[in-house]
């Protein structure tokens, strides 16, 4: 039996030095590339435990014998000594095959476990934990991500049918085919058959004999009322508006109907008009400022319509008002922590988020929460919230409050948001700048000094060069810089 599993494993071509110190100069690590020093020992199981995760996030590497930290010196590791004996154990007991690289490199022997991606519509498991990476951290999968990757051999929801049967008279009949071409940029052609072979070409419809049938892409971005597909109308956004700072009284509550490219920009809008208005004086003149920015509900907006587990029933987008917030909502748990939306991206949905990038409704390149966070900056608004529970996943933006109002975990999310967004700009955060971000005078430096420690101490920041003895010329980065 161990010579079939030492015949079934494969220890891999040689990596060069070379390719070591790469990784090693990476901002930090990934979903796909973790280190570990392991200078003496690294227990089996959790070996076991890595090799699950990174397999479930598509295959990456685990490299031993190098610091986790910046600059990530490579100090060297006497673990797995026998790389053919741990090949044949990690096979034996995950069933899956890892290639072993021995590297000597100069600062010491590496060791690099090449972990192959999961077959579609399927997810490791290691005593019975379906593992995956959030952050540092390996944790469970949620169960929205499951059933997505056990979905993965049943094809896209996007492209199943929403409606079959359809004449050419039916399909405009039920999508606004007029606001495709006015988004795209291009003239409405002079013939239904363009139309249909246009929309044909986006798989918004598809070809089903002398028939057609209406793709849920097609429905969920263009029809003329969601209630005219049985299954999308479960889809369509709900807009509530609440009496005070809970659920108890309820002003409005309104689901629209169109289709979300169709009706996006007019959605914006009656947002925006929902939304309160501050009076604010400023060079003896009186001003309406609106509470909330639009550019971040539109962000935030765009985001979590892009984002949703479609696969969710009896769920949607949802926008709830308060007096003094309001939360932009979708379902599914997001791939990524929470506190990597500034830096990180993965699209759930990378059809419906390419179309929409064409429709400039959405960017599609990551930069849609640094937006998000910019505007709450300089509308010195507090930090906004991100939050993810077991099925939903939901962004708040909280009405103006003045530094001494607010509790700890604000200040503390606001001084690791500007951390986050300073690092993505190619720059440091530092005392000033924190002072700069809430408009608060020299005299206050003190107010910021404080934030700064407390957002050290919680593992938010750390001190960008720990060789700087005075803490008024230290500057700071993210935790996972």
């Amino acid at each position: 039996m161990l010579l079939f599993l030492i015949a079934a494993v494969k220890i891999g071509m040689a990596i060069p030095v070379s390719q070591i110190d790469r990784w090693r100069g990476v901002p930090s690590e990934t979903q796909v590339l973790e280190f570990k020093e392991a200078k003496n020992s690294f227990p089996d199981a959790k070996l076991f435990r890595y090799c699950v995760a990174l397999a479930n996030e598509g295959g990456g590497h685990l490299i031993l014998g190098v610091s986790d930290r910046p600059p990530r010196e490579v100090v060297g590791t006497d673990t797995y000594k026998n790389p053919v004996k741990t090949a044949a154990k990690v096979f034996q007991k995950l069933h899956f095959r890892v290639e072993i690289h021995e590297v000597a490199h100069p600062g010491g022997r590496v060791i690099v476990f090449e972990i192959p991606g999961r077959p579609a519509g399927t997810a490791y498991q290691c005593e019975g934990s379906y593992l995956m990476r959030a952050g540092e951290e390996l944790v469970p999968m949620s169960e929205d991500r499951l059933r997505r990757i056990f979905a993965e051999g049943a094809g896209d929801w996007l492209k199943e049918p929403a409606a079959r049967g359809c004449s050419a008279e039916d399909i405009v009949t039920l999508l606004d085919t007029q606001s495709y071409f006015d988004l795209i940029g291009l003239p409405y052609p002079d013939g239904r058959d363009a139309v249909l072979e246009r929309f044909a070409s986006e798989q918004l419809i598809v070809r089903a004999g002398s028939s057609w049938d209406v793709t849920n892409l097609g429905g969920i971005l263009f029809a003329k009322s969601l209630n005219a597909f049985d299954g999308l109308r479960r889809k369509a956004l709900r807009i509530i508006v609440y009496d005070g700072q809970g659920k108890l009284k309820t002003k409005l509550d309104r689901t629209i109907e169109k289709g979300y490219a169709v009706g996006f920009e007019p959605l914006v809008l009656l947002v925006d008009g929902l939304i309160e208005s501050n009076e604010v004086i400023e060079r003896a003149l009186r001003e309406e400022t609106k509470m909330f920015p639009l550019i971040a509900i539109r962000e935030l907006l765009a985001n979590a319509l892009i984002h949703q587990e479609f696969t969710e029933t009896g769920a949607s987008v949802m926008i709830e008002l308060f007096n003094d917030r309001i939360e932009i909502s979708n379902p599914g748990r997001p791939d990524i922590s929470t506190d990597r939306f500034i830096d990180e991206y993965r699209s759930r949905n990378e059809t419906l988020a390419d179309l929409m990038r064409r429709l400039k409704i959405c960017e599609e390149k990551g930069s849609g929460v640094d937006k998000v966070i910019n505007a709450a900056e300089f509308f010195q608004l507090p930090a906004p919230d991100f939050r993810a529970s077991e099925n939903r996943t939901t962004a708040i933006l909280f009405a103006p409050q003045e530094i001494d109002e607010m509790e700890r975990d604000a200040r503390v999310r606001a001084c690791y948001q500007h951390a986050c967004l300073r690092y993505v700009m190619n720059e440091k955060m530092t005392n000033q700048s924190l002072r700069s971000r809430f408009k608060l005078p020299a005299e206050k430096g003190a107010t910021v000094s404080q934030i700064i420690s407390a957002t050290l101490k919680a593992d938010r920041i750390k001190v960008a060069d720990p060789d700087q003895a005075s803490t008024r010329y230290r500057s700071y980065v993210p935790f996972w810089a």
